[in-house]
């Protein structure tokens, strides 16, 4: 019986993980109404989708709160940058070397921070993540290049690429010829987001999962039955710094250039607002709360007063100069202040999420078609418990 129901869970995960590839890689459709169809803004949902989905791995299953995670996200892309330099513009060997470097870096950081829990844990990851950005932004200038920032320069080693690669313009990358810009970019982001979603609902249903949602639930009752959980916290810890690197080295995918901010603590303050936002512990939840974050950033920053004169030029014009004077407090410059009342309402009213959101709707939508509850007579002839 065990066997027939997880050949059934494989089975529905499978159709899960399908339909949502299906959704990834229509996103140039069902995007467009909403003006966040170009190929740049879909790359970075995809790849902000990663580094909150590995995020994820380590919060919403262990309960552990790092705000350090922005340093695997700069050695991924650090780590990107020296491989094209090195070897060449292709992504691939790029993207193994950064999640192998972010992994052991995670390794590292992992093993000192999980001798502590709690506030004393995320502490110690920001410290951490700090001094990392001090140390790429000043101390380590000739490997990172300081506030410059490090990029891939025609006069680079670059062993495996040929001598006319990215001659005429802008070095970018590319594989077999085909450049990782516009839609070949956000497909091979799209895919590799696919992947790593796959591979976290593997973990979440695995009885490793299972180990970490117990670390959550109660670490010391665990302890205390001669449980050692650090390995198992640890190893979560480095596979979600390796979600992290992995992210990194697609933002130089994009972009081959690798900066300090990148380890701010305010990157790791937001990828905890994207994990939150979405929905902590759950799997597709961080990725919606990575696009709604980005989509704010990218979208409402860009509005001004021009856009919303035509947004609302239907209104007589006293109305139309109100309007426009009230809504643009919370776009353009001022669009955090419209992410802040969206972030708190979703605290206050669905803590767990949008994804919390969308599934009151479902089941609201189902009881209007009379489905997922009986009747009233059901109720009453409905055999007892034991009979």
């Amino acid at each position: 019986m065990l066997s027939l129901f997880t050949k059934s869970s494989e089975k529905s995960d499978l159709l899960l993980l399908a339909l949502f590839a299906v959704v990834v890689f229509a996103m140039p459709i069902w995007l467009a109404p909403f003006g966040a169809a170009y190929p740049d803004l879909m790359q970075r949902f995809a790849i902000y989708g990663i580094f909150a989905t590995g995020f994820n791995i380590l919060f919403g299953l262990t309960g552990y709160l790092s705000f350090g995670h922005a340093a695997f996200l700069g050695v991924g892309s650090y780590t990107a940058v020296w491989t094209f330099k090195l070897l060449g513009m292709n992504p691939i060997p790029a993207i193994i070397a950064a999640i192998i470097v972010a992994g052991l870096f995670a390794l590292l950081i992992g093993f000192i921070s999980l001798r502590r829990s709690g506030i004393y844990f995320s502490i110690l990851t920001l410290a951490f993540a700090q001094m990392c950005y001090n140390l790429a932004y000043s101390v380590l200038t000739p490997i990172t290049n300081g506030e410059t920032g490090l990029r891939v320069l025609r006069d680079d080693l670059r062993l495996f690429d040929a001598p006319t690669v990215g001659d005429g313009g802008p070095l970018l990358s590319h594989i077999g010829g085909i450049e990782m810009t516009g839609m070949p970019g956000f497909y091979f982001a799209a895919v590799l987001l696919v992947i790593m979603v796959g591979l976290a609902m593997r973990i979440f249903r695995s009885p490793f999962g299972m180990m970490l949602k117990a670390v959550k639930t109660n670490q010391t009752r665990l302890n205390y039955t001669g449980v050692n959980t650090r390995p198992y916290t640890l190893a979560a810890f480095v596979i979600s710094g390796m979600y992290a690197g992995l992210a990194g080295a697609l933002l130089c995918v994009i972009d081959p250039l690798a900066g300090a901010e990148r380890m701010q603590w305010t990157a790791s303050g937001e990828v905890v607002l994207m994990t939150i936002l979405g929905g902590v512990g759950t799997i597709i939840g961080p990725i919606l709360g990575a696009a709604l974050i980005k989509y704010f950033e990218n979208i409402f920053s860009a509005f001004n007063d021009q856009t919303l004169n035509d947004i609302f030029s239907f209104l007589p014009d006293q109305l139309q100069e109100g309007f426009v004077s009230v809504t643009s407090l919370f776009v353009g410059e001022g669009w955090n202040l419209s992410l802040g009342i969206l972030f708190v309402i979703i605290v206050v009213f669905l803590p767990g999420g949008v994804t919390e959101g969308l599934n009151r709707i479902g089941r609201f939508g189902l009881r209007r078609l009379g489905i997922g509850h009986k009747s009233k007579n059901e109720d009453e002839t409905s055999p007892a418990p034991g009979e």
